[in-house]
C-alpha cells in the first residue's frame, strides 16, 4: 500500500475508535490496541491520540485534492468543445474525484472531511451535468450520422420514393428527401444505428456516471433518444399513433389498411428494430459497473412506448365490433402477435420488461375470445334472418351464398381455428406449425357442423313459404346442391367428412325424386290407358295439353342455378314424359274415330315436348342472381 493509502487506511481506524469510544477514553484506548495486535501498521504510536494530530494535516490534504481537482474539471467544463469525448484529461480527474469520494466516505462523520465531501460533490454534480448534455448531444449527432449514411446506401429498411421522384428532386434543387418505407422481406438484419466513434464516446460516458452513481439518469437519456429514433422508424413504416376508440371509429376499410400496416410494422420492430436496441444497448453499457440493469432498464425506456403502441392496436381490434366480415382480419392480427410472442419473450424477459411479455400473451387470448365471439355472431345472423322472404323462382338464397363462401374462406385457417377452438384456452404449445391435418371430429369441426346445422334448419323453415311442393323441392335442392358442391373438394368437406357429403348429397336427390313426384306424376298419370273408348282418350289428352303447357309456363320461371343440375333435371323428365307421351299418342291416333281428323287433337309433338322442356329452370331476373 501506498504511503497515502496507508495514511488513509490509519484515519479510518483511528475514526472508528473515535466513534465507538468517544465517550469512554478506556474503551477507545482497548479498540486502538485491538487493531495494534490484528495489524502492525495499527501500532498504538501511529494510531494514538499523539498521531491523531496529523489527521488536520491529512484533512488539509484532501481540500487541496478537491481544490485541484475543481480547477482541472472546471477548466474543462469552460471549455465548448466535447470535453467527455476529445479529453482523457478531464475523464482521468473525473474518475480520480470518484475515487476520492469513495475513499473518504466512511470518514464523512468528521466536520472537516464531511465539508470536503459535500463540496466535492457539488464538483461531481457538475461534471456529470455536463456529461449528461455530451451524453444527449453524441446520441442524436450519432442518429443524424446513421440517417444520412442509410439514405445514401438505401438499407434495407428505408428507400427514397422512387426514381421518378428522385429525378423530380434533382430538377427542383431540393436536398431533403423524405425516406418512406420499403417491403422487407428477409428479417434477418441487424441495424448499426450509431457508428463505432460515437459507441466508443457513450461508453466512456456512461462509464463515468455509472461509477458516479448517475445510472438513471444516464439510461433515461439513452432511452429518450433512442425511442424519438425508433418512433420515428415505425412512423416511417406507416404506422400511426391511435387511441382505442379512434381505432373503434374508423371506417372499415380504413382499418384493414390500417392492420395490414400494423402487421408488417410488428414484424420489423420485433425482428430487426427492437432486437437492434438490444443490441446498441448491451454495446454501450456491457462490462461497466451495474451494466445489466441499466442496460436492461434503458432497453425498457427505449422499447417501452412503441411496444405498448403496437400491442394496443392489437388489443383495439380484440376488443372492436365482432361482425363476422371482420374475422380474417382479426385473424391475421391473431396469428401475427401468436408468431411474434417467442420473440417478446426473447427480447423483452427482464425485470423491467417481462409486463410486456405477459401482457402481449393477454392480448393475444383476447384475440382467440375475439375470433370465438366472431363465430357466435356468425350464428345469431343465421338464426335470425328472415323466413318471411322468399326467393323468386327457388333459386339460391342469399345466406346460402354468403355462408358457404364465408366457410370455405374460414377453413384456409383451420389451424388456427383448431387452437382457438381447442377447449377455449388457448396456449402456444398447442400449436405445432408441422401438422395442419384437419380433424372431422375436432372442437372447430364441431363448430362447422353446428352452423351447417343452423343453415340447414333455416332453410328448411324457408322452404315452406312456398305454396307449390314442386318448388319447395326445387328451392332444397338448389341450395343443398350449392351447399355438397362448395364444401366437395375443399378443405370445409374434409374438415365436415365424407360421411357428411354423402348425406348431404342424399337429401339432394330426395328433393329431386320430391320434385318429379309432385311436378310430373299426375302428368303422367294423364299419359296411362285404361280404355281405348274414343272420349276418354280425348279427354285424357285435353288434360295432359293443359296441365304440360301450364308446369311448362310456371316452370320456365323457376331457376336452377347449377348448369349440370339442370341438364340432369331436363333429360330425367325426358326419359320419364317422351316414352309415356309418345306410347299415348301412338294409340290414341288408332283409334277409328280419330284415324282421320286425330291432328286437331294433338297440340303437341314429340319435337315440341323437348322444346318445351328445354325452356325449364331458365329463371326470372330476380331468381338468379346466385351462381357463384
Amino acid at each position: 500500500m501506498s504511503e497515502n493509502g496507508e495514511e488513509k487506511l490509519l484515519a479510518v481506524a483511528r475514526h472508528i475508535a473515535k466513534t465507538l469510544g468517544h465517550n469512554n477514553n478506556i474503551m477507545a484506548d482497548d479498540i486502538l490496541q485491538i487493531f495494534s495486535n490484528f495489524d502492525g501498521r495499527f501500532s498504538k504510536e501511529k494510531l494514538s491520540n499523539e498521531g491523531a494530530g496529523n489527521d488536520s494535516l491529512r484533512c488539509a490534504a484532501l481540500e487541496q485534492t478537491i481544490n485541484s481537482l475543481h480547477r482541472r474539471i472546471s477548466h474543462h467544463l469552460s471549455s465548448e468543445d466535447f470535453i467527455c469525448y476529445n479529453s482523457a484529461a478531464f475523464l482521468a480527474a473525473v474518475d480520480e474525484l470518484v475515487s476520492t469520494i469513495e475513499d473518504w466516505s466512511p470518514l464523512s462523520d468528521d466536520k472537516t472531511v464531511g465539508a470536503c465531501l459535500i463540496r466535492a460533490d457539488d464538483i461531481l454534480q457538475q461534471a456529470m451535468f455536463r456529461a449528461e448534455q455530451e451524453f444527449r448531444t453524441l446520441m442524436e449527432l450519432g442518429g443524424e450520422s446513421f440517417d444520412l449514411s442509410r439514405s445514401k446506401e438505401k438499407s434495407t429498411l428505408y428507400d427514397l420514393n422512387g426514381e421518378e421522384e428522385e429525378n423530380e428532386e434533382e430538377v427542383d434543387g431540393e436536398d431533403d428527401v423524405i425516406p418512406v418505407a420499403k417491403a422487407v422481406v428477409d428479417y434477418n438484419v441487424v441495424i448499426d444505428a450509431l457508428p463505432p466513434a460515437t459507441l466508443n464516446g457513450l461508453r466512456e460516458i456512461a462509464k463515468r456516471m455509472l461509477a458516479a452513481g448517475f445510472g438513471k439518469e444516464c439510461s433515461h437519456v439513452y432511452g429518450v433518444c433512442r425511442r424519438e429514433f425508433l418512433e420515428e422508424s415505425l412512423s416511417r413504416l406507416g404506422l400511426q399513433k391511435l387511441s382505442i376508440s379512434e381505432v373503434h371509429k374508423m371506417p372499415w376499410q380504413e382499418l384493414e389498411d390500417e392492420i395490414e400496416r400494423w402487421i408488417k410494422a410488428s414484424n420489423v420492430a420485433l425482428k430487426i428494430l427492437f432486437p437492434s436496441e438490444r443490441r446498441l444497448g448491451d454495446r454501450v453499457f456491457s462490462g461497466l459497473s451495474s451494466s445489466s440493469a441499466v442496460a436492461d432498464l434503458s432497453f425498457m425506456e427505449v422499447c417501452r412506448g412503441s411496444a405498448i403502441q403496437l400491442l394496443n392496436f392489437a388489443d383495439a381490434v380484440a376488443i372492436g365490433s365482432r361482425t363476422p366480415e371482420r374475422l380474417f382480419r382479426v385473424l391475421d392480427v391473431f396469428e401475427t402477435l401468436r408468431d411474434l410472442i417467442p420473440e417478446f419473450e426473447a427480447l423483452f424477459s427482464d425485470q423491467y420488461c417481462l409486463f410486456l411479455v405477459n401482457e402481449a400473451i393477454t392480448i393475444w387470448k383476447r384475440l382467440g375470445e375475439t375470433i370465438r365471439g366472431i363465430f357466435a355472431e356468425l350464428e345469431n345472423l343465421i338464426s335470425r334472418d328472415p323466413v318471411k322472404a322468399v326467393v323468386p323462382g327457388g333459386g339460391l338464397h342469399p345466406i346460402t351464398r354468403y355462408v358457404m363462401n364465408y366457410l370455405r374462406a374460414v377453413c384456409r385457417s383451420h389451424q388456427t381455428l383448431e387452437l382457438v377452438f381447442k377447449d377455449n384456452a388457448l396456449s402456444l404449445k398447442d400449436y405445432a406449425k408441422d401438422d395442419d391435418r384437419l380433424q372431422s371430429n375436432s372442437p372447430f369441426s364441431v363448430q362447422i357442423s353446428w352452423i351447417m346445422d343452423l343453415l340447414e334448419r333455416n332453410l328448411d323453415a324457408k322452404s315452406k313459404l312456398y305454396k307449390d311442393p314442386a318448388l319447395c323441392s326445387v328451392f332444397m335442392m338448389n341450395n343443398g346442391r350449392y351447399i355438397v358442391k362448395k364444401a366437395k373438394d375443399s378443405e370445409l368437406g374434409t374438415l365436415l367428412g365424407d360421411d357428411w357429403i354423402r348425406k348431404h348429397s342424399t337429401k339432394v336427390r330426395q328433393c329431386y325424386l320430391n320434385y318429379q313426384r309432385s311436378s310430373w306424376n299426375k302428368l303422367l298419370g294423364f299419359l296411362k290407358v285404361e280404355t281405348m273408348a274414343a272420349k276418354p282418350m280425348k279427354e285424357k289428352l285435353k288434360m295432359f295439353n293443359l296441365h304440360f303447357e301450364e308446369i311448362c309456363r310456371v316452370q320456365s320461371q323457376w331457376f336452377v342455378f347449377d348448369e349440370q343440375l339442370r341438364e340432369e333435371l331436363r333429360i330425367s323428365v325426358e326419359k320419364l314424359l317422351l316414352p309415356a307421351y309418345g306410347s299415348f299418342i301412338g294409340r290414341f291416333q288408332i283409334i277409328p274415330e280419330f284415324a282421320k281428323n286425330g291432328d286437331k287433337y294433338i297440340k303437341f309433338g314429340m319435337e315440341d315436348i323437348e322444346d318445351r322442356l328445354n325452356n325449364l329452370f331458365q329463371g326470372s331476373s330476380g331468381s338468379n342472381g346466385g351462381r357463384k
